[in-house]
Formats: structure tokens, sequence, C-alpha cells
């Protein structure tokens, strides 16, 4: 007999979790290969009823981002003025004892809310921040909207009444897209949730469709289009008025269904007179003759569709130019039908109702106490969130509250924001990590990774090219002494409400039971007339959060209404599908999304109206000879990835894009550093010439400079990058959204 040893245990092989990825707009669902309660690798879910397998780097990395050491694992208190590691009871405890006792003193808006990216990528971003405002009663509300995508909601709300209803392409179905601003080879899309983008834009072409792609910048998108126009920044309002126009003046003008529901027709007609091809062509940099082939380009096509994202949105125009951007799709009779822009119809919506006059959509409610800024959406511009926390008087923020935010990266003059949240009597963060912002805070409430969470896109959704419906249930157990997210926000919600102490379970109870006394009081819903008590107890999930979930569903446009539908959707029908439930394309929604005052489609509101006289006086400004412009990476995500080793490297660097020409001209070498300037504020950056960017315009990515001391990210203070954003004191902005102007200024460039 051979001899005897000591015995291994036998391995265990892999398991496997299906997930969708909460890494950026895309939704992909992945497969997971998880070795204990560690996930060691992640593919495409061949499956996935959206996705069909498609993964980006971002996706591939999930597992290197959920173990990521520098994850902060338990709350830290501020203690004579240090951070130190704490339990979760002394951190509540230090909310409780604080924030409510600061509003009373000092009145509800002497508190401010910030709410980062991050929220809209997690259940709990998407269901608790409203609850949390709630209990405030702040008007001090600051999102990374008004430095991205508030010009959408803004003229989605002046159009169609609601600042939600926002129009996506098509992009399985149309002959002819025109993008602008948008790399959706390096972003995966934005306000445009769509899987395999890359793959959605080659098969156009395969079909004998038509890109056209305006961007200062040859990016990756714009190298596989059948067209790309290379306009000067910020200028792209003007090139959509002058397709407008050229739609009138050419008589090419075809609503289509929509003919019946519009307002306005004449007066846009007039009001876009002036702008014609000849007259906006110096401007943009463009060839007269050639915007006049697009224009009859997009009426002549069967199908078209023109979508705009972060660079015709983080510009000085940018809620004229997204209006503009839907004026073009009404008018070529695209809006609203197949292969044109549809709105998506999530299975959380509000299930249709009949058409008719709405409450409509109203800007300017109330105003910033220090610089008198409109409000848009319920939201302030995050750039004065620094001077309403400098300036003495009554009214001053002294106490923020920070959901998985980092304004001290992402918002302009970051420095000033750094002194600013160092004069705070108080401060919560919630977020994973010590990071730029959180460092100020006096507790950080730290969520668990994401594969100990589970997952439904409530926002995502809404902006998605294919209606349908998944959930990921959590892919590992949650680890000891971690709490999970929407129980860490219930908390908070308690603790500044006067009712630290209860079960968090009380406040999705609450909100529960209030969303059934309503929907059995509503002769229109499913449930009408029913007992809400009885409807509650047939919900059988049994976390919280789950709760809400399976009452959204039964409840929305596809769901079983508590048994009027036996084959209607419910959260037990998602468990049971995981690789999510197909939901079907997107379909016409007008007249019935419609909710404005009037009821129909209101192509020349009021306020873009009277911003309008600022788009024509730019026909006569003389351009800056250099202007800046931001770039996305397929590896990065603002600021929140810089973390993770496999996706900052290669060709993520923070470097400031040069075209040739320009370099030679102004002396600069590649690899070499420059001096980039501004009325506002340098920074130092590393040379990159490439051709890449058109002359005159350089480009320095969003997102990087973490060299502040005091955070916890070794990789990224590793190879920290810089701030892009100190460039900016925050002073230029689109007037009616208050959105940051991030793209398009003048800087000056020199050799460092």
């Amino acid at each position: 007999m051979p001899p005897t040893g000591p015995t291994r245990p036998a391995r265990t092989a892999p398991a496997t979790a299906l997930r969708v990825c909460p890494l950026c707009e895309a939704t992909c669902g992945l497969t997971l290969t998880i070795e204990g309660t560690r996930v060691t690798g992640a593919r495409g879910d061949r499956d996935d009823v959206f996705s069909k397998g498609f993964i980006c780097p971002k996706g591939a990395s999930f597992g290197e981002l959920d173990a990521d050491p520098d994850r902060l694992r338990t709350p830290l208190i501020r203690v004579n003025g240090e951070l130190r590691e704490a339990t979760w009871d002394e951190a509540f405890d230090l909310i409780a004892a604080r924030l409510p006792a600061l509003a009373e003193e000092h009145g509800a808006n002497s508190v401010g809310v910030v709410l980062g990216n991050p929220n809209v990528h997690t259940m709990a971003g998407a269901l608790y921040p409203p609850l949390l405002l709630g209990v405030l009663r702040t008007r001090n509300l600051f999102t990374a909207s008004t430095l991205d995508q508030m010009p959408k909601h803004v003229s989605s709300g002046l159009l169609f009444g609601d600042a939600l209803a926002i129009p996506v392409p098509d992009l399985d179905r149309t002959d002819h897209l025109l993008l602008l601003g948008a790399n959706p080879l390096d972003s995966n899309g934005s306000l445009c949730t769509a899987p395999d983008f890359p793959g959605k834009l080659k098969a156009l072409r395969g079909r004998g469709g038509t890109l056209t792609v305006v961007d200062p910048r040859r990016t990756r998108t714009a190298k596989i289009a059948d067209r790309h126009l290379a306009i000067r920044p910020g200028t792209d309002a003007l090139l959509l008025a002058a397709l407008v126009h050229v739609l009138f003046d050419e008589r090419l003008t075809d609503p289509g269904a929509l003919a019946g529901h519009l307002e306005g027709l004449d007066e846009l007609r007039a009001a876009t007179a002036d702008f014609t091809p000849e007259a906006v062509a110096g401007a943009c940099d463009l060839d007269a003759g050639e915007i006049r082939t697009l224009a009859r380009e997009l009426a002549a096509a069967p199908t078209a569709a023109v979508y705009g994202r972060i660079g015709s949105c983080t510009v000085e125009y940018g809620t004229l130019a997204s209006w503009l951007i839907d004026v073009l799709n009404i008018l070529t009779g695209n809006l609203d039908r197949p292969g044109g822009a549809l709105f998506p119809l999530s299975a959380t919506d509000r299930a249709p109702r009949p058409a008719g006059p709405g409450k409509g959509f109203a800007l300017g409610r109330w105003a910033s106490r220090v610089g008198g800024h409109p409000e848009a959406k319920g939201e302030l511009p995050i750039a004065v969130l620094a001077e309403e926390i400098e300036t003495p008087g009554e009214g001053r923020i002294r106490a923020v509250i920070a959901l998985a935010a980092n304004p001290v990266l992402s918002a302009p003059d970051g420095s000033r924001l750094d002194r600013a949240l160092d004069g705070l009597d108080f401060m919560v963060s919630v977020d994973p990590y010590l990071n730029e912002t959180s460092r100020h805070a006096d507790v950080v409430l730290p969520p668990p990774p994401p594969s100990q969470s589970a997952h439904f896109d409530f926002a995502f959704n809404g902006f998605a090219v294919r209606n349908q419906a998944r959930y990921s249930p959590p892919a590992v157990p949650l680890a000891a002494g971690l709490m999970d997210e929407c129980e860490i926000l219930a908390r908070l919600v308690l603790a500044v409400g006067g009712l630290h102490g209860a079960d968090p379970s009380a406040v999705d109870d609450q909100v529960v039971d209030r969303t059934l006394t309503k929907a059995v009081a509503d002769p229109l819903s499913p449930v009408h007339g029913r007992d809400a008590k009885e409807l509650a107890a047939e919900i059988t999930h049994t976390g919280g959060p789950q709760r809400r979930l399976d009452l959204m569903l039964r409840l929305g446009p596809y769901g079983d209404g508590f048994g009027a539908d036996p084959a209607g959707l419910t959260l037990d029908r998602l468990v049971d599908r995981p690789h999510g439930v197909d939901l079907g394309p997107l379909r016409p929604r007008i007249p019935g999304l419609l909710r404005t005052r009037s009821g129909r489609v209101e192509l020349f509101p009021a306020p873009i109206a009277a911003d309008l006289p600022r788009l024509r006086d730019a026909l006569a400004r003389r351009p800056a000879s250099l202007v800046l412009v931001g770039r996305r990476h397929l590896r990065s995500n603002n600021s929140w990835m810089h973390n993770v080793p496999t996706l900052n490297g290669g060709s993520n660097r923070c470097t400031v894009h040069v075209h040739p020409e320009d370099a030679e001209r102004l002396g600069l070498a590649d690899g070499a550093a420059a001096r980039v300037t501004t009325e506002a504020g340098e920074i130092t950056i590393p040379v990159e010439i490439t051709d890449t960017v058109r002359a005159g315009v350089v480009s320095v990515p969003h997102g990087w400079g973490h060299d502040r001391p005091g955070t916890r990210m070794a990789v990224a203070h590793a190879r920290p990058g810089v701030n892009v954003n100190q460039l900016l004191d925050g002073s230029r902005r689109d007037p009616l959204s208050g959105t940051s102007v991030l793209n398009g200024f003048p800087v000056e460039l020199a050799p460092a």
C-alpha cells in the first residue's frame, strides 16, 4: 500500500451569481464567480434580456472594486478633531444629538443635502433621499445634476410638463442618428441606458443607416461615424437653431402624428428666422452648405433621432441646446415614433393615465440665499454651495449631509469648497471611502460592497432603449459588522426626524401604508375601493426596500394590480427570472404622458423665449482663440473609480490633449508640463499632443485631483492627476438650469 499522509480538504468549486452592474448607466447583466464570500471574476451574462452578454472594463473589474482594501468597513466619528472608528450606535447617536438641535436653532434651511451620482446606481439612493428631504424640509438641495444633465430636465419640463419625461433614441430601429457632445463608445451612454451602445451603432451602419457625430474631438465614436463635424465647442445650440431654420425655410417640417398636439409652432418659426446656416457658420466653424445638407438628410430619412449629452449640456447654452434637440425630433416627425426618439415606460413608473392638462413645470419657485440663483427641479446650483456655507447671516448652511457625493473634485472651485466644509458646524457623509469630501465629515457611514447589496434600477430603467425589468438579490451575505445601505439611510431618516432608535422598517412601512391608502382612493387605480391593510398583508417580502419595490411593481404599468392581472409583474416574478423580464420595445406615449397646463407639447415656452436673445447675441461674438473641453474614458466614471488599479492605468491618464498646430505655436512638447490658466485659477498638467482634438481646443478629463491630504485612497493618491475644475470659480452657468459651464470656456496655455 502506498504511504498515507495528511489529506487536504476537497476544494469547493466556485459558485456563480447574477448581478446587474452598478458602475455606469448601461446596467449590463453580469455573471459573478464567487469563492467563499469573495467575488473573484465577472463576465457578461449572455442570457440577460437586456445586455445579452456585453461587458466593459468597469464591469470586468467588479470583484476588484468590491474587495478594495481602502473601503471603509466601520463608521467613523470625529473626536477632538480626529476621525476614529466607532460603532453604528455611536454614529447614529451623534447624528441624532447634533442635527435636529442645529436645525431647531437655526431653521430647516441651515442643513444642506448633497447627492452624488452614485445614488442613482443603488436601490437605497433611489428610495430614501426623498424621505430624508421630507423630514428635513430644507430647500438647500444640491446634486450632481447641475454638473451634467439638468438642462435636459428643464427642457423636458418646459416642453412636456414633466422634468423626467426624457425621450431616448430608438437605437435598434433608427435610420439616421445625430449625436452631439456624446461619446457613448467611452461613456456607455448617458440619459440613454443602452448596453452595448457600440454594437448598436455598428448595427445601425450595417443596416444602411447613417451616423453623424458633432464633437470638437475625434472621439472613438466619431471615428466610426459616416460624418464627423468638428464644431467649435459651446456652439451646439447655434447649429441646432440653424437646422430648425432650414426645416422651416425649405418647408421640410412634418410633425406627423404630433401635429395635433403642438402649441407655439408659428412663434418658433419666427424666433429661429435669424439663425440661418450662413449666420451661424462662422461661430460654429462649420460650412453652411454642410449644415443645410444635414437638415435635409434628417428630414428625408425614413426615421431619425437627434441625441445630445454632456458636451451639449455643460455649456453656456445647455438648456437651449437640449430644447432644440427635441424640437428637431418634433419637426421631423421623429418624436414619439418607432425609429425616432421615444419615452421609456419603466416597470416602477406610474401607470399611464388619460390625456389631459397637468400642473405644468415651473422654474425659480425659490432662490439661493446669497446669490439669488433660482431653483430648477427643486435643486440649487451645486456651484453655489460654498458661498451658502461661507456667507454669514440668517439661513447660512451650517450642516451638510452628503450622500455618495464628492463635490470637492466634481464641482467648480473645489479648493474654496474644501475650505468652506471645514467651517461647518456638523457634517455627515455616507460613503465607502474617506475621499476629498468625506474627510471633512463628523460622521462617515460606509455602505457595504455592491456584491452584498440587492439591486434594481429605478432611475436608469426610465431612460432605457428597451422596456425591461431585472432584480438582483445580494450575491454574497452581508459581512459581519457591516450595515445594508438601505438600513443606513432609513436610520439616518429616523435620526434627523426625531425618531432615533425606532425600528428602521418603520420608515418603509409608513411609505407602504401611505402609498396604498392613496391608491385605494384613486378611481383609476387597479386597487380602487379595496382595503389598504389587506393589500399590505399580501406583500410577503420581509425587507423594507423589497416590500416597497414589490408595491411599486404591482401598481406599475405592467403590474399584477394585486390580482387584477394575474399575469402581471411582481417582485416574486422577477426573482424567478434572474436574467430579467423583457417588456418589449419602446412605444408612442403622447398625449398620455404630457403634463403641461395646455395638455399639449409647448414648443416655445416663455423661459426659452426669454433666453433666446442671449443665443442670438452669440452670432456676433468673437470666439476665443483657445477653449477647453472635458473627455470621458471607458475605464473611468467621474471621480469614484480611480482607486481600482486595473481602471487607473493605461490610456486612462490625466493629460491635456493639444492639437499639433497649437503645440507648435505655443512651444509645447509631448510629455512636458504645461500651465493652463483662466481668470479663476490655473493647473499644471502633462501635455499629450494629438490630432484627435481640433485646433483651438484643448481637452482635460474630469474627476481627477486626488492629491489632498487626509484621504484613504492609496491607488488614486499615488496617481492623482489634476482637478480641471480648479480653472472655474462657479460663476459660469447656464441661467435656466443653473448648470455649471464645464466645457467650451476660454483658457491660456503655456509651457510650465
